[in-house]
C-alpha cells in the first residue's frame, strides 16, 4: 500500500484531498493529511476509510521529519517560504515531493542531489504556475512541430469572482492565500521582453502599468505584470522570441485602487507597527499619512496620493471599511501588509453560495510559412460553492494528478522540474479535460 503524506489543509488543498480520496481505493493509497488545525484536517478528510487527519507544526523538526520518514509521496500546501524543510527531508531520505508553488533559488538548488538521490521534486503544479506551463507547453510545443516560429507569447491568469457574485465594488474577494495577493509583485522589479526590448517595471509602479484585455465571452478585464518573465524564454524553449508577458487579470478598476496601498506602504512586509493591539482600522491608514490638526484620514489621503474624494479608488478604501474607528483585532506586533491582509479578510472572505472564477488566457504570434498569425486560448472554470471554489480545482486536481502519475511510473525524470515537459503535461492535461478544465483554441489571424 502506498502512503501519501500531505502537509497543509487550506482553501487550495480542498479539491486536492477530495482527490486523492476518490483515488485511494483503486490506486490502493493511504492518505495522511497533517495541519496545525486538527479540527481542519478532520473535516476535510471526513472520516474516509483509507485517511487519516493528523495535527503537526512543522516548526517542529523532529515531528516533520518523522513522519516524513513514514510516507512514500509528500505533497507540500504550506506556504511557499516552509517548503525547504520538507524538502530536505523528502531528499535526505529519497521520498517524491509535490507543491504547486514557485521554484526558489533554494529549491533549484537541490536539483543535482535529487538526480543522485532518484526523487522527483515536482514543483509549480497548480493553476499559476501549473496549468498556465502547461496548456502553454502544448500549444508552443504543437506549433513547433508544424515548423512555425515563434515570435512572441503572453499569458494571463486571474483567480475572480464569478459574475453572479460581483457583489462588492473590488468585484474580488479572496480564493486563494491572502498573504500572496497582498504581497504581490513586490518581490523586485517586474521583467519583461516587448518588441525585442527588455523592460522593467518597479513595484511602485507595476499596478499603474496596466492594460486592458477583452477575452471573447467574459468582457474586459485589466492585467498587471507578473514577477520575472524573461526566464522563461529558456523554460518554454523560446530563444529569438521578441515578446514574453506574464500577467495576472483583474476587473477594470482593481489596479489602481490597489495602488493606494501599495503608495502608502501599507504592503510593506519588512518592519512591525507598534501598539498593534491597540490600532483601528482608521488609525492604520492615518500612521502613513502627514501629521495635520484638523484635516480628516479622508482629506489627507486624497491630498497626498491627488484623488478626488468622491474617486472610485476612495470609494473601494472606504468600502473595505478602512475610515472607521474598527479595531484592527491582532493582538501580536505585525506588519503593515500583515496588518492589512487581516482587515481586507474582513471583507474579502468568500460567503456561502458565492462562487468564484478562474479565467486564463494565451496568446502566441508566430510565423508559418512565411505569414504572421495569431491564436489566443482561453481557459475558464467556475467554482461550485464558498469551499469547492474554481482556485482550488485548478491547483489542487493537477496536483493531484501528477502525483498519481508519479506513484505510477508514469513521471520518472528525477530532478527538481515544473511541468514543462511532455512527459509531465501529457498525462496531467489529458486527465483534466475529464474535468472540463481544458483550452479553447481561437486563430486570430
Amino acid at each position: 500500500m502506498t502512503s501519501i503524506l500531505l502537509i497543509g489543509a487550506g482553501k487550495s488543498a480542498t479539491t486536492l484531498i477530495d482527490y486523492l480520496l476518490n483515488n485511494a481505493v483503486n490506486e490502493n493509497w493511504t492518505v495522511t493529511v497533517a495541519d496545525m488545525d486538527l479540527k481542519l484536517a478532520e473535516e476535510k478528510v471526513n472520516f474516509h476509510s483509507k485517511a487519516k487527519a493528523i495535527q503537526l507544526d512543522v516548526a517542529k523538526l523532529d515531528e516533520l521529519e518523522r513522519l516524513i520518514t513514514e510516507h512514500h509521496m509528500v505533497i507540500s500546501m504550506l506556504p511557499a517560504f516552509m517548503h525547504m524543510d520538507v524538502a530536505r527531508f523528502c531528499l535526505k531520505h529519497k521520498k517524491h515531493m509535490a507543491t504547486a508553488s514557485y521554484v526558489s533559488d533554494e529549491m533549484q538548488e537541490l536539483d543535482g542531489d535529487a538526480r543522485k538521490a532518484g526523487i522527483i521534486m515536482l514543483n509549480e503544479i497548480g493553476l499559476d504556475p501549473g496549468v498556465d506551463h502547461m496548456t502553454a507547453m502544448q500549444t508552443l510545443d504543437k506549433l513547433r512541430n508544424r515548423g512555425c516560429v515563434i515570435t512572441g507569447f503572453e499569458t494571463f491568469t486571474g483567480g475572480l469572482m464569478a459574475p453572479e457574485s460581483e457583489s462588492n465594488p473590488w468585484k474580488y474577494k479572496f480564493t486563494w492565500n491572502p498573504r500572496n495577493v497582498v504581497m504581490a509583485a513586490s518581490g523586485g522589479a517586474v521583467k519583461f521582453l516587448q518588441g525585442g526590448k527588455f523592460k522593467y517595471i518597479p513595484y511602485h509602479k507595476v499596478f499603474r502599468r496596466t492594460e486592458v484585455i477583452d477575452i471573447d465571452g467574459f468582457g474586459e478585464f485589466e492585467a498587471y505584470a507578473n514577477r520575472d518573465s524573461i526566464k522563461y524564454i529558456q523554460l518554454y524553449n523560446l530563444d529569438g522570441v521578441k515578446t514574453i508577458y506574464r500577467g495576472t487579470l483583474r476587473r477594470i478598476g482593481f489596479s489602481k485602487a490597489w495602488d493606494v496601498f501599495v503608495q502608502l506602504g501599507a504592503t510593506d512586509d519588512s518592519y512591525v507597527m507598534e501598539n498593534t493591539d491597540k490600532l483601528t482600522h482608521r488609525e492604520f491608514i492615518n500612521s502613513f499619512l502627514f501629521y495635520h490638526p484638523t484635516d480628516s484620514v479622508e482629506t489627507k489621503l486624497a491630498m497626498l496620493l491627488k484623488l478626488d474624494h468622491d474617486s472610485d479608488e476612495m470609494r473601494k478604501v472606504a468600502w473595505l471599511g478602512l475610515f472607521k474607528e474598527e479595531p484592527v483585532g491582532l493582538s501580536k506586533p505585525s506588519t503593515p501588509a500583515q496588518i492589512l491582509q487581516h482587515i481586507l479578510e474582513k471583507k474579502w472572505t468568500l460567503e456561502p453560495g458565492e462562487k468564484d472564477m478562474i479565467v486564463m488566457w494565451h496568446k502566441f504570434n508566430y510565423v508559418e510559412h512565411g505569414i504572421p498569425h495569431e491564436m489566443n486560448a482561453t481557459l475558464a472554470v467556475k467554482g461550485d460553492d464558498d469551499l469547492h471554489t474554481a482556485m482550488a480545482k485548478t491547483v489542487g486536481i493537477p496536483l493531484g494528478i501528477a502525483v498519481k502519475n508519479m506513484l505510477n511510473g508514469n513521471i520518472t525524470s528525477p530532478g527538481v522540474h515544473i511541468p514543462n515537459t511532455k512527459e509531465i503535461y501529457q498525462p496531467v492535461l489529458k486527465e483534466l479535460e475529464e474535468f472540463g478544465i481544458k483550452c479553447t483554441e481561437k486563430v486570430v489571424y
